[in-house]
């Protein structure tokens, strides 16, 4: 069983997600929060595997409570709900160390699908959703880049952008898939990162991946 806790300001928004996550098997909804303190505290005490968070809460937001949860519980996933007019504070949110993110207005299966990766440690990014706000969000980087990827690594980290997973990738580029985890593991510390998602925010907002379009 899959230990969840929604958290969301939105009474509508947690008694739809107790309703649809009650007909799959294999979920268990230990705890809802109306703001990212009560989140906090409900984390403690219940432990569960994985979060949804809402960004946009009173009293704490969505992205203060992600911060302290990687602070203090690192193991639990996090997983965003937000609106499609929330860009910027979902590339926050994955950079301050979310897996990854939903639409509140998301199917079935996609919300299913995320949290059973969340819990298993991946990150899933819906690759239509992560081009938009890609194409919208990254800024041009001057070409002395702080980070020195190499070419190789831009071409794993573009695909990482686009949703592709590590064996997906490993076949795109005729590489084995422990090479592309080598990749990932230097992308991660040359930017100073620990995730999938974080690694595709600071990409993000740093140009990185205008720089490989170019």
């Amino acid at each position: 069983m899959i230990r969840i806790l929604i958290a969301d300001d939105h009474l509508i928004i947690r008694q739809g997600l107790r309703l649809i996550l009650e007909t799959e098997e294999g979920f268990d909804l230990v705890g809802e929060a109306a703001d990212g303190a009560e989140a906090l505290k409900l984390c403690a005490e219940l432990h569960p595997e994985v979060v949804l968070m809402d960004l946009l809460m009173p009293n704490m937001d969505g992205i203060t409570a992600i911060e302290k949860l990687r602070q203090t519980q690192p193991e639990i996933a996090v997983v965003i709900l937000t609106t499609f007019n929330e860009d910027d504070l979902m590339l926050r949110g994955l950079r301050a160390g979310a897996k990854g993110f939903l639409l509140k207005d998301t199917d079935r299966a996609t919300l299913f699908d995320a949290i059973r990766a969340a819990a298993r440690g991946e990150t899933l990014l819906k690759p239509e959703i992560m081009a938009r706000l890609l194409t919208q969000l990254s800024v041009p980087v001057s070409p002395a880049s702080p980070f020195n990827l190499t070419d190789r690594e831009k071409e794993v980290l573009a695909a990482v952008a686009l949703g592709e997973r590590s064996k997906e990738i490993a076949l795109k580029l005729n590489i084995t898939e422990r090479t592309v985890k080598a990749h990932l593991a230097s992308i991660y510390n040359r930017l100073g990162v620990d995730s999938r998602a974080a690694a595709i925010a600071i990409a993000a907002q740093k140009g990185l991946l205008d720089e490989r379009q170019n």
